[in-house]
């Protein structure tokens, strides 16, 4: 089977010239050739702390955004912070580099994600309001702002019920299953709040202007898509109700929501391998990418990054709010990229959905895999054998290697 592997990627492999952003993009244009009547791209990555990964990436939405039309760049990162960061993007509102910060994860907190949105801002800068790209965060834990953005609006709109946020408060920082509760009754405040400002819209028109109380309108969405989230429990078995399935379906409906609303609309969703796979993920959840695929068929293709060995960053398991350390791996010899750097040196992008002359050298792409996957955080000396299964055309689109990774590169804490 190596051996099909080898004969495929040397027949049909691009190779990539540079990682590097800002590069001529010649080398993208059999990427582009993929893409040309998809509206959803996915770019995974498996680990989230690979420099390599970032960069390419961000040459790859270079790419899209100038060559191929793509409107959005849309993140597994917090919605409400993300409404902030779109603000600098779309027309320089705001520091950067603390807007980052504010989303989420220490995962977008790094030099590689600056320089991605300096140039969405560059590129920005100048055109019309209705063709600048726009910055979407579409994971609704972590709600600061939409608390505080809620709770201004109402001390000046509506301010007898100003109080109804405090309930509300424990959402800024909560997590996915961090406050289980069967009756969620923290989803029941959130809907009512949500319910009031939608019902109440046109009594706020002489208070304050329709897109303040359209966007605290959209606040209060969040919130209860958070709500929902931070009150399931932890222990219900894979499926539909389990909170990592709720945590992707929300995530794919807020990329449907992009989509549908506007024809034009061609949209870049970056998030880790597992979330963009084309079927589930870890035991058994259906991924963001597979309810895309059903939603949109071919208009929605999966690209995962994978890598053949180095170094990245992430947690300790152990130590959810310690430093991002380095961690190191070899190319090994079980995993799928072993057998994809011994097929192919260098970096390179190659279309799965591409067959072969004969079945015969495609049969590899319909075979089962282990693929290596890590989180945010991973435990310590054993996360060298975290993989999760795989099949190549089944779970993905097309796969972009990057031979060597190295450590992504953190901004320093943000002032106070």
């Amino acid at each position: 089977m190596p051996d099909d592997i080898a004969r495929w990627l040397t027949e049909r492999a691009s190779p990539l010239d540079t990682l590097r952003p800002g590069a001529p993009h010649d080398d993208l244009e059999p990427l582009g050739a993929s893409l040309r009547d998809v509206r959803i791209v996915g770019l995974g990555e498996s680990t989230h702390g690979t420099r390599e990964f970032f960069r390419l990436k961000h040459r790859i939405v270079e790419y899209l955004v100038r060559e191929a039309g793509f409107t959005t760049l849309a993140m597994e990162a917090s919605a409400s912070a993300a409404r902030a960061l779109d603000a600098y993007v779309r027309r320089g509102t705001g520091d950067p580099a603390r807007l980052i910060a504010r989303l989420g994860f220490w995962t977008w907190r790094t030099e590689e994600m600056l320089d991605l949105v300096e140039w969405l801002r560059a590129h920005n800068r100048g055109l019309p309001e209705g063709r600048r790209v726009r910055f979407v965060g579409i994971d609704p834990q972590r709600c600061a702002d939409s608390v505080e953005a809620v709770a201004a609006f109402l001390r000046r709109a509506a301010p007898e019920r100003a109080e109804d946020v405090r309930e509300l408060e424990v959402l800024a920082q909560a997590h996915p299953a961090a406050h289980p509760d069967p009756e969620q009754a923290l989803l029941r405040r959130a809907e009512t709040l949500a319910g009031f400002l939608e019902d109440h819209r046109t009594e706020f028109a002489p208070h304050t202007p329709a897109d303040i109380a359209d966007e605290a309108l959209e606040h209060a969405r969040i919130l209860t898509r958070a709500a929902d989230l931070v009150t399931r429990s932890p222990g219900l078995r894979p499926g539909e109700d389990s909170v990592f399935a709720v945590r992707d379906r929300y995530m794919a409906d807020a990329v449907t929501r992009l989509v549908d609303d506007s024809p034009q609309a061609r949209v870049i969703v970056w998030a880790h391998n597992g979330h963009l796979a084309k079927g589930t993920y870890g035991d058994g959840v259906p991924a963001l990418g597979s309810r895309l695929r059903e939603r949109y068929g071919d208009g929605y293709y999966a690209l995962a990054l994978l890598f053949g060995k180095g170094s990245f960053l992430a947690r300790r398991a152990n130590d959810p709010q310690g430093p991002p350390v380095r961690h190191r791996i070899g190319t090994g010899a079980r995993s799928i990229e072993a057998r994809l750097s011994a097929a192919v040196p260098g970096d390179y992008y190659a279309d799965l959905r591409t067959t072969g002359p004969s079945p015969e050298p495609a049969q590899w792409l319909r075979t089962p895999y282990m693929q290596r996957s890590f989180g945010a955080g991973v435990p310590r000396f054993v996360y060298r054998f975290h993989v999760a299964p795989l099949v190549p055309a089944e779970d993905y689109d097309g796969i972009a290697f990057v031979a060597r990774s190295t450590c992504s590169r953190l901004l320093p804490p943000a002032e106070s």
